[in-house]
């Protein structure tokens, strides 16, 4: 752990003395939770007690005017002898050429529509089967381009596909529109996954998410279906979270989710053929300071899971109450830029 920390510690230096551009960030987030799962009324002692559920460390800057780069890497969690890549959520470098255009690469988030997919796994309690059955980080090309009036983002990318375990060489092609007008904001994206070798499944994913003053809510609709079939409805997730913040330091949650796959196709590797389940939670965040969050939940899950290794399991209650703070360990400027004049 010093090794990487220090390591990482090194190239924030080395890169910042040798950037054009003034600024180097590194920060560090943690959740720690106690949590207490039941199914059918019988206790889960592996899943339940105290857990250390998240220690990520960023970095991200600018190298000169054009070039910026990210990564994130995840602490806790293991990662094979072969591949330091398999805890990196992202590590890539981007390209903009003139503010509109940017040309990434390198380790990035798979470009799939909906807020629940996209946001910051530290802020999800509880989530879909979807959610809990994919790997969304993975080795990509984009391209994406925001118009003048800067509300609107296009992408289009290949990545590898959030099914390479099942075999390394797969592919997913990815296009993407993130919209943000005014207090409806929208995640769309139409995606050809490859699942087995030469196979594949398209999503169309639609998200959306309405803020009025202090309520948000997140609606989130995606549909899959397998090559040569145009499936509406059959295999399906459907999320949706509203939130209230009466005062500043108080949020409080409730989410519904429900996947369902009746295909009889065997296609979908997220969410299984036969599975119909409905999740139902809700919970409270409390910010004492901006960088530290309380939190405590409950969600129950009910319906049938075809798959015996899924996380959301029918009769399952699952209580947590954690822990979440935020560190700026590192913000660096360059002392040794000089000014145009």
């Amino acid at each position: 752990m010093k090794t990487l920390i220090g390591a990482v510690l090194f190239g924030a230096c080395v890169l910042t003395a040798n950037a054009q551009d003034e600024l180097v960030r590194l920060k560090m987030q943690t959740r720690v939770d106690y949590q207490r799962e039941y199914i059918d009324g019988k206790a889960i002692h592996d899943n339940s007690g105290f857990k250390g559920k998240y220690l990520m460390l960023s970095i991200d800057g600018k190298i000169d005017k054009h070039f910026s780069y990210a990564y994130r890497q995840r602490l806790n969690v293991g990662h094979s002898d072969m591949s330091f890549f398999d805890a990196t959520d992202w590590a890539k470098l981007v390209y903009s050429p003139d503010g509109r255009w940017e040309f990434a690469a390198g380790k990035d988030v798979v470009a799939v529509g909906g807020y629940e997919y996209d946001k910051n796994p530290v802020d999800v309690y509880a989530a879909s089967e979807y959610w809990n059955n994919i790997s969304p980080f993975q080795l990509a090309a984009t391209v994406s381009y925001t118009p003048p009036d800067g509300r609107n983002k296009l992408m289009a990318q290949c990545s590898q596909s959030i099914y390479r375990a099942n075999a390394p060489d797969m592919y997913a092609y990815n296009l993407m529109w993130v919209g943000n007008n005014g207090c409806l904001g929208t995640m769309y994206s139409a995606n050809l996954v490859e699942y087995m070798p030469g196979k594949y499944i398209s999503y169309l994913a639609l998200g959306h998410k309405l803020t009025l003053g202090r309520l948000c809510l997140e609606a989130d609709f995606m549909n899959r279906a397998s090559s040569g079939h145009t499936f509406l409805f059959k295999d399906c997730s459907i999320m949706a979270e509203l939130a209230y913040r009466p005062i500043d330091k108080l949020n409080v949650l409730g989410k519904v989710t429900y996947d369902v796959n009746r295909t009889g196709k065997a296609a979908d590797c997220s969410v299984f053929d036969g599975t119909e389940l409905t999740s139902v939670s809700g919970g409270v965040e409390f910010y004492p300071l901006s960088n530290i969050r309380l939190h405590a939940m409950y969600a129950y899950t009910f319906g049938k899971n075809s798959n015996q290794d899924g996380t959301m399991k029918p009769g399952r209650d699952f209580m947590s109450i954690g822990l979440m703070w935020n560190v700026n360990l590192l913000k660096l400027k360059n002392p040794w830029k000089k000014d145009d004049n």
